[in-house]
């Protein structure tokens, strides 16, 4: 065994063969989690902030933050192709040696011994999805902030067009406090000081429900007043009993909201990738509130991938520990390309579920998992078909 005081440091209470195959996939799977990230890091932003260090005069110093807050985004890519590598090279190594002859003779079967593998991979999922929660939606929030105020780039802060904010207030219901709606406004346009095509309702007096429904043509914030001042529409004063009680048609109107014209069209920035699955889900929430059918779909086709994106580590732990297992005579270069080839199979396949998923061929739960199922579908087939 190799480095026996290591393992049983670093594994107490572990069997002697379950600590020695423990450590054995370590060593690999580190590897892995360095070079993978290495490459996407590569690929998604090292090239780009070179140019924009050579083209746009981005600070060396700003381009390195940077890259340090977008390394937990890679390092969760990484995670799962570095388990597909641990498992190919420990027991393709086993394989090679002649280990799991020896393993094997002693009573020991194929199933045991791929089950170190299988808990690593349970514990990465979880590591991964601590990154995706907590780590990636800060980290990448505070690199697009750094990299804007570099670039001085001017961003739009506000919606221009069918802009629905739903504002909620806070009741105490048999003990307990819950969000309800207390106003949803919609506007047509807004230019930056005018909004307008606007309808608003008012549910904000407690326990009435919905109070009055104010219609105007435009609407603008009263600074000095901190008022909305309605030009040209209709106030529809709702009955506790549902029905219309009274009709008020005017030419201006004061009215004090909740709101300004730039709080209610906010506009959120943030791509659904960057954002941890509750603030997905929100953001879902407040995308099918303007109507917008096709990029409800994509945000929710993403909060699947979201959720499924960890579980792809026990797909590659069966599919990497049984492909090592199988009798070869490969390297680590060879294990290696295998792996980019595998995982180059499997993202080309979320690729195009996701595709489909946006298409609505399939619902967005089947976008998000199908890879997964079918990955675990061939995991599952060639761990049995080593075992025989």
């Amino acid at each position: 065994m190799r480095n026996p005081n290591l393992s049983r440091i670093l594994l107490p209470g572990i069997s002697v063969m379950d600590r020695y195959i423990v450590t054995q996939l370590l060593m690999p799977f580190l590897f892995g989690v360095c070079a993978f990230s290495s490459i996407v890091l590569a690929v998604g932003s090292l090239f780009d902030l070179v140019r924009q260090v050579a083209e746009a005069g981005l600070p060396i110093t700003v381009a390195l933050e940077v890259m340090a807050l977008k390394m937990p985004q890679y390092v969760t890519f990484a995670f799962p192709m570095s388990i597909l590598l641990s498992g190919m090279m420990t027991y393709g190594g086993f394989s090679a040696s002649s280990e799991i002859v020896a393993f094997r003779s002693c009573g020991i079967s194929i199933y045991r011994l791929i089950l170190p593998a299988v808990i690593l991979s349970f514990v990465v999922t979880g590591v991964t999805f601590f990154f995706n929660e907590l780590l990636v939606p800060v980290a990448s929030q505070r690199a697009a902030t750094i990299l804007t105020t570099a670039l001085k780039q001017d961003k739009p802060t506000f919606n221009t067009e069918n802009i629905v904010k739903p504002i909620y207030k806070e009741v105490e219901r048999d003990g307990k406090k819950e969000q309800v709606l207390a106003w949803l406004f919609y506007a047509e346009k807004f230019d930056g000081k005018t909004m307008t095509g606007l309808t608003i309702l008012d549910r904000s007096k407690a326990d009435v429900g919905l109070s009055q429904i104010i219609n105007a043509q435009s609407a603008v914030l009263d600074t000095t007043k901190n008022t909305w001042d309605f030009f040209n529409g209709t106030i529809y004063i709702i009955s506790p009993n549902s029905s219309y009680g009274n009709i008020v048609n005017f030419t201006r109107q004061h009215l004090q909201l909740p709101s300004s014209p730039f709080d209610i069209a906010a506009l959120d920035n943030r791509n659904p990738d960057d954002m941890s699955v509750a603030e997905s889900l929100e953001y879902l929430e407040q995308v099918k509130l303007t109507g917008d059918k096709k990029k409800a779909l994509t945000v929710a086709v993403k909060i699947q991938n979201k959720l499924a994106l960890p579980f792809v580590c026990i797909v590659f732990s069966l599919i990497g520990s049984a492909t090592g297992i199988r009798p070869q005579r490969t390297g680590k270069a060879t294990s290696f390309g295998v792996s980019v080839l595998m995982i180059f199979g499997y993202y080309l396949m979320m690729f195009v579920c996701g595709a489909l998923g946006q298409a609505e061929v399939i619902s967005p739960f089947l976008a998000g998992w199908l890879p997964n199922f079918i990955g675990l579908a061939i995991g599952g087939w060639l761990v049995a078909q080593v075992a025989k």
